[in-house]
C-alpha cells in the first residue's frame, strides 16, 4: 500500500506521494522494459486497495501466465512489505524476503518508502515500476498480444475521456479521499475529507441508479477503481478511517452496484478480508494503537442478489468471463 509514501503538512492535511519509480513496460522491443511474457513480477498486499486493481485487469485480461504473482504478508514490520506468506519466508521467484531488496536494486541506498503493487524484473531482481495510476491502463494498452480470447475492453478509445474524468474524480474525493479523512490530524482537514467522501458517494449514488455501470454499458477501469474502494468501505473506512455518515449498505444503488462487481468473475478471488482489516487495524497504530481487529461487520451480503442486471448492460461487452486462474495451484 501506498500510505507509506505520504505525509501530513502542517495544517494536518494527509499528501500522498507521486510514485517515484515510474518506468513503464512497453510493447515496443527497443523500451528499455519491452513487453515479454514470464519476464516481470508483480508484488501485491491483498489489502491494498491500489494493489488490488492490478489483481482485477490481470484476471480479467487474462494475463496470469504472463506476469507472476508475489503475495506479500498483509502485516508489515519496520522494513515493510515481507514475504513472510512463502516457506522460508522467501519469494519463491525473486528469492528475496523483503520487496525493499529490489527497491534497492533500482536505486543503490534509497531510503523512501516501499509501496506495492509493484513490477519486478526477474533476471535482475530490481525494481521497474510502482506508479499504480499507469500500471493497470499499460495492461489494458500494452499487453494486449498477450490477453486472453474474450478479454473485455477495459479503457475503450472511444470512452478514454470520459473514463479518465470520472476516474480523477474518483481518485480525487473516494479513492484518496478516505485517507484524508483517516490520517487527518486536524479537525479541519478531517472535515474537509469527509464533505469530499461522501459528496462524491453521493453523486455516484445517482450516477448509478439509472446506469449498471460508471461509463458505456460494460466493465471499465472506472468500475475497477471504485470498486477496490468500495468493498474495503464498511470493513475499515467506515470505522477505522472516521468516514461514518453512513456505510455502504446504507446506499442502495452503491451497495447493489457493488455487488454486482464484487460477484463478477475476476473480481471475487481477489478479495481477502481477512488481509485487509487486519492490515488497516494492525499496521495503523497511530490511528489504532490497541491494534484490536474488530468482529465485525457482517460481510455475508456480499453474496446476497443485487439485480442490476435489470439495468442492462453487458460486464465484459463482446467478451467473455474469465476462467478459474490457471496459476491459483502454483502459488
Amino acid at each position: 500500500m501506498v500510505e507509506n509514501n505520504h505525509s501530513t503538512d502542517s495544517t494536518g492535511e494527509f499528501k500522498r506521494s507521486r510514485s517515484r519509480f515510474d518506468d513503464r513496460i512497453l510493447d515496443d522491443p527497443g523500451a528499455r522494459w519491452p513487453v515479454e511474457p514470464g519476464r516481470y513480477r508483480l508484488v501485491v498486499s491483498l489489502a491494498c486497495p491500489w494493489a488490488s486493481r492490478m489483481l482485477v485487469v490481470r484476471r480479467l485480461l487474462g494475463l496470469e501466465e504472463a506476469i507472476s504473482l508475489g503475495v506479500a504478508d498483509p502485516i508489515q514490520d519496520e522494513k515493510s512489505w515481507r514475504f513472510t506468506l512463502d516457506p522460508g519466508d522467501v519469494d519463491p521467484v525473486l528469492g528475496i524476503r523483503y520487496l525493499a531488496e529490489a527497491y534497492q536494486l533500482a536505486e543503490p541506498g534509497y531510503e523512501g518508502g516501499v509501496s506495492v503493487p509493484a513490477i519486478v524484473d526477474v533476471p535482475s531482481g530490481r525494481l521497474v515500476t510502482n506508479d499504480y495510476l499507469q500500471m493497470t491502463l499499460d495492461l489494458s494498452t500494452e499487453w494486449t498480444a498477450h490477453h486472453r480470447p474474450g478479454a473485455p475492453d477495459l479503457y475503450p478509445e472511444p470512452l478514454r475521456d470520459e473514463i479518465d474524468e470520472v476516474v480523477e474524480a474518483v481518485f480525487r474525493d473516494v479513492n484518496n479521499g478516505v485517507y484524508r479523512a483517516g490520517f487527518a490530524t486536524t479537525q479541519e482537514r478531517y472535515d474537509a475529507a469527509y464533505r469530499d467522501v461522501f459528496s462524491r458517494l453521493d453523486w455516484l449514488e445517482e450516477r448509478l441508479t439509472g446506469s449498471r455501470y460508471l461509463v458505456g454499458d460494460t466493465i471499465t477501469e472506472a468500475d475497477i477503481r471504485l470498486f477496490t474502494t468500495l468493498v474495503r468501505f464498511d470493513a475499515v473506512y467506515h470505522g477505522h478511517f472516521k468516514c461514518n455518515r453512513n456505510k455502504l449498505t446504507e446506499m442502495p444503488a452503491l451497495w447493489a452496484y457493488a455487488r454486482d462487481l464484487y460477484q463478477t468473475p475476476g473480481f471475487t478471488d481477489t478479495v481477502d478480508f481477512d488481509h485487509i482489516k487486519r492490515h488497516y487495524y494492525q499496521v495503523h497504530t497511530d490511528i489504532n494503537p490497541t491494534r484490536i481487529v474488530p468482529c465485525g461487520p457482517d460481510l455475508s451480503g456480499w453474496t446476497t442478489p443485487h439485480g442490476r442486471e435489470a439495468l442492462g448492460g453487458r460486464p465484459f461487452g463482446d467478451g467473455t468471463p474469465p476462467g478459474p486462474d490457471p496459476t491459483a495451484a502454483s502459488r
